[in-house]
């Protein structure tokens, strides 16, 4: 297999997640700082940061249609196709945003479009992650761990990216101008993005795996995500619990502690250059743990880090109230770029390598996609904990996540160890 094509599928892969992510997880931001104003201002400002975070969570919601739709006709046209078509369909989606009329603009309309365009961001991204791990993971003949991560590695390079962007208008254009009218600039960026992204995607070839799978099989017509329900239903079930841990703490660390640190005392923009900085942080960290996921398996490296974030959730908080930088800091770097970068890094191949490969799109995304509803119905679910448990709302919020992570704990133990895994073989059991 030819390291020029390994080298264009991760540098593919990365880069599309990258711009997929930007998109995606700018509307995060957007909605922890300026959405509760622009689009839901005739509210309470506490009922409108909740109605702000709904919004962000439709996105989840829609991810696993777009990983059923896009992993059906990836598994049975090529990986290649499908991504083309959910990094157009982010950008322009993301694009429009940028454009959307606003509440004191269209009324009760506004918002209504911002959900319309915000499911369509979700389908997408939903589409995205399991065509470029696949990428990675199937050109990838060694080291799959550390090529698949790429592609993780493009959430926080995404987020790095939107906050620097939001952070970077904020500044040049100040406070009133930027709630006015400055938010749409890194919204409409995206087309830009979106141009380079499917420059570099189209060089690309479909994958080693893909194309032994077609040439084997007897052409028939079939359901990807019937054969998935029928013949690896406990895979799916147990790489869902793996899942939803770091999913709701990829958000408590980026969306949800970005409006709560902000109501704690800490200024906005010293927020944003926190995040900026454990969010470049955790690039290097998910690299690193996925590599590690090589050597010495995917199971040992995800525990660890689950059981960590367990114990992290309950320092998270205090850290936070304390009011001071660096503290916050130290919470956030910690726990994105050691802890969550455990959780999350080794994912990518972890899923690839659960499902067979006629299959595989539609498993790996349906599964991960699923369990990334805990990343967008956790910052709903916390500020509602806040809204109705008054002084011990953070103690419940911490018993929450350390919840999620002792399931996932219990999952990956119910897993078997998947890093040896072929790729090339048609079958993978369950």
């Amino acid at each position: 297999m030819s390291q020029v094509q390994l080298r264009r599928a991760v540098a593919s892969s990365y880069l599309g997640s990258v711009i997929e992510y930007y998109d995606f997880l700018l509307y995060g931001t957007a909605s922890a700082i300026v959405f509760n104003k622009v689009f839901f201002a005739n509210l309470d400002p506490l009922l409108a940061t909740v109605a702000s975070f709904g919004t962000f969570a439709t996105g989840y919601l829609a991810r696993p249609i777009g990983g059923i739709l896009f992993g059906h006709f990836g598994d049975l046209l090529g990986r290649k196709r499908m991504l083309v078509l959910s990094m157009t369909l982010m950008g322009i989606s993301s694009f429009l945003i940028g454009l959307l009329p606003t509440y004191a603009s269209i009324g009760g309309l506004a918002p209504v479009g911002l959900v319309l365009l915000r499911v369509i961001q979700g389908i997408a991204v939903g589409g995205e992650w399991g065509g470029s791990v696949l990428m990675s993971a199937e050109h990838a003949t060694s080291r799959r761990g550390l090529w698949a991560s790429f592609t993780n590695a493009g959430a926080p390079s995404g987020m790095v990216l939107s906050t620097i962007a939001m952070t970077v208008t904020s500044g040049i254009v100040g406070e009133q101008a930027f709630l006015s009218w400055g938010w749409r600039i890194p919204f409409l960026l995206s087309i830009l993005l979106l141009a380079v992204g499917l420059f570099v995607r189209m060089k690309v070839e479909e994958t080693p795996a893909f194309k032994a799978a077609q040439s084997e099989a007897a052409p028939r017509k079939r359901l990807p995500v019937l054969e998935v329900l029928r013949n690896h239903p406990r895979n799916l079930l147990l790489g869902i619990g793996v899942g939803l841990a770091a999913f709701v703490a990829q958000s408590t660390l980026t969306t949800f502690v970005l409006a709560y640190a902000v109501r704690a005392g800490h200024a906005r923009q010293d927020v944003l250059n926190v995040l900026t900085i454990s969010s470049a942080c955790a690039i290097v960290g998910i690299l690193g743990f996925s590599a590690a996921s090589d050597r010495f398996g995917r199971r040992p490296i995800v525990l660890i880090g689950a059981l960590s974030m367990a114990v992290w959730s309950f320092i998270l908080f205090p850290m936070v109230d304390s009011r001071s930088g660096f503290l916050l800091l130290v919470a956030l770097v910690v726990g994105q770029s050691v802890i969550h970068a455990m959780m999350y890094g080794p994912l990518a191949a972890l899923y690839s390598e659960m499902f067979s490969t006629e299959n595989r799109y539609t498993g790996a995304s349906l599964g991960y996609q699923i369990a990334g509803l805990g990343a967008g119905l956790a910052p709903l679910l916390f500020a509602e904990i806040q809204r109705g448990a008054g002084s011990a709302s953070n103690l419940v919020i911490s018993a929450t996540i350390a919840g999620f992570c002792l399931l996932a704990v219990v999952c990956v133990l119910g897993l078997k160890e998947t890093s040896k895994q072929d790729l090339m073989q048609a079958k993978v059991a369950s």
